[in-house]
């Protein structure tokens, strides 16, 4: 796994940005992360070693531009050349995620046509209000991979009607962290995997965010253990599909923590994907 952030810093456009941990970052060093820079990593899909190799090897997922967004207004003067770095990159996976799908259609490249093969373009929605607007449009976008992340989860969600779309190859749940976040209701969670279940759209729990609730007990969960407690909840639903191509896996190497939000969840057994 690579991490590239061609660009820093971002402008709140939704409910979901309001605690962003780009802004909390950056305020303990002072930074205002309204104020969006090219930064000194923004060649480094083509950067070398010594001995003539690309610094990111070949077959890395890179994990895209997680410090801004990739389709900000502000970096539309730099795109373009990392559209070109992202297509002579073509043995890589570029792994990004917008809240703004809205403004795919302006800045797209010019040979993007269906989408580059390397690229998964997720698309975050955080409650019903956003996902009834951007998923119609990420729905209608050219995009060859597409995931739904829902991150973070602020409220139940009726996906139902955007799942039965067979573009749709993933959808990934997680709570708010920080010390503002929001809480996550696991019931969210659950709704959310069972609606998955129900269209045969792989399903990944992430995380649980910072502020979690479980059968009426609220938890503060440390940021330590968030990514691991839901791996301990074992929900994940993961299909064998025919073009099994999906960039996100929960890692087998996560620790499992001691029995405190899961100590024996079970869940019951759950149909193949439909055909």
């Amino acid at each position: 796994m690579a991490q590239w952030n061609p660009w820093h810093g971002c402008t709140k456009i939704s409910e979901g940005c309001r605690n962003c941990y780009v802004y909390r970052i950056d305020s303990r060093h002072g930074r205002d992360s309204r104020e969006v820079c090219r930064t000194g990593d923004f060649d480094l899909p083509l950067r070398r070693r010594r001995d003539g190799r690309y610094k990111i090897a070949s077959g890395e997922t890179v994990y895209t531009c997680f410090s801004s967004d990739f389709l900000l207004d502000a970096a539309d003067e730099w795109r373009p050349e990392a559209w070109k770095m992202i297509r002579r990159r073509s043995d890589l996976h570029f792994f990004i995620i917008t809240k703004r799908i809205d403004r795919l259609a302006q800045v797209a490249p010019a040979d993007w046509g269906d989408g580059y093969p390397n690229v998964t373009l997720c698309c975050t929605v955080e409650n019903q209000d956003r996902a009834d607007y951007r998923l119609p449009l990420y729905l209608a976008a050219p995009v060859r991979r597409k995931i739904i992340v829902c991150e973070p989860l602020l409220g139940a969600l009726n996906l139902a009607p955007y799942l039965a779309y067979p573009a749709i190859m993933q959808v990934i749940a997680g709570g708010e962290s920080g010390p503002h976040a929001r809480p996550c209701r696991y019931e969210w969670v659950l709704d959310l995997r069972r609606q998955c279940v129900e269209a045969g759209v792989p399903f990944v729990f992430k995380q649980t965010g910072a502020c979690f609730v479980k059968e009426g007990r609220t938890y503060a969960v440390p940021r330590s253990e968030q990514h691991a407690q839901a791996r301990k909840a074992g929900i994940d639903y993961l299909p064998v599909r025919a073009d099994d191509e999906m960039p996100y896996r929960t890692g087998s190497t996560l620790p499992i923590l001691p029995d405190t939000l899961f100590p024996a969840d079970t869940l019951p057994g759950t149909p193949s994907r439909k055909k």
